[in-house]
């Protein structure tokens, strides 16, 4: 049974204003960033579906919630496979990093029957599926670093490399021409799916790449010198990383504003709400939002 909690009036407080480092700041003139929800141990993956409603992970405790456009919170799946990095597809499926076993979900949202999509790659369990970003033409990127977890009953990695991986719509598996990476983290691309941006938080840099039609990624080039646990964009192209608190790049690289979060690590962001107009950040033990001038970007 779907658990429906009331938290709006509990948890919406107003904390920091942001910082804005010039006029093209995307971020609604005084605006404030509001606590929705509390009391978790780690969230993660906030996506939006094709309603604005966000879905998001609290990985340590094993479940995924929905936050509605209405501002009600409720548990959508318990367990989740530890689930971490989430995306909708064009289709609206759900599909999960299921960090549990190292595999790739995809999960009817209404029915919640779960496809496992991934589980090895030649034969050797992954590190650790992190963060997904699926195209339109059913095609999907996911970053596989290693982090160690108390859950796991296994040795260490498997794999030989921190990798960002390629499943393409018929189910084949490769590892994408993504060039050195350090911890591969969080990815985002471009609603024409011509464009990535995988942000490497153990080198403290986030690169972008065209991408073929046929999947193949070309022309690695730095983006800007910093790293990333999640990432989203908006209709303007500007990208959205996020660590201590959340840093707003051009698509230029240029960074254009800041927004403080008041926890300690900021994980992630997206878009959602009934106009697609509001930032929700997953921030340690929180959900957090902030209104914009801009809409995300289409399945972010």
């Amino acid at each position: 049974m779907m658990r429906t909690i009331f938290l709006l009036a509990t948890f919406t407080v107003a904390t920091t204003t942001p910082i804005v480092a010039d006029d093209r700041s995307p971020v609604e003139p005084g605006a404030k960033v509001k606590k929705l929800a509390g009391d978790f141990r780690f969230t993660e993956g906030p996506a939006p579906d094709a309603d604005g409603n966000v879905y998001f992970t609290d990985q340590p405790n094993d479940r995924i919630w929905k936050w509605s456009t209405d501002g009600k919170l409720s548990l959508f799946l318990e367990p989740s496979g530890r689930s971490n990095g989430l995306a909708f597809d064009k289709d609206g499926y759900l599909w999960a990093c299921a960090d549990e076993k190292n595999e790739l979900w995809k999960i009817d949202v209404t029915t919640k029957k779960i496809t496992v999509l991934v589980k090895d790659y030649d034969g050797k369990r992954l590190n650790g599926p992190n963060d997904v970003w699926v195209r339109d033409d059913g095609s999907a990127f996911f970053t596989d670093p290693y982090y160690k977890r108390s859950y796991w009953k296994r040795g260490g990695p498997e794999q030989d490399q921190n990798a960002v991986y390629l499943l393409r719509p018929e189910g084949r598996l490769s590892r994408a021409k993504a060039g050195e990476l350090k911890q591969p983290n969080g990815l985002i691309g471009t609603p024409d799916g011509k464009t990535l941006y995988v942000a490497d938080i153990g080198a403290h840099k986030t690169y972008q790449y065209d991408i073929d039609p046929d999947g193949t990624l070309k022309n690695r080039k730095l983006f800007c010198e910093q790293g990333s646990d999640g990432m989203t964009i908006d209709e303007h192209g500007n990208v959205y990383l996020t660590g201590q608190g959340v840093t707003i790049f051009a698509k230029t690289g240029e960074k254009i504003a800041h927004i403080d979060v008041p926890e300690r690590w900021t994980a992630n962001v997206c878009f959602g709400g009934k106009d697609k107009k509001t930032l929700f950040i997953t921030a340690s033990s929180g959900l957090y939002a902030i209104p914009m001038r801009v809409r995300g970007a289409a399945r972010q």
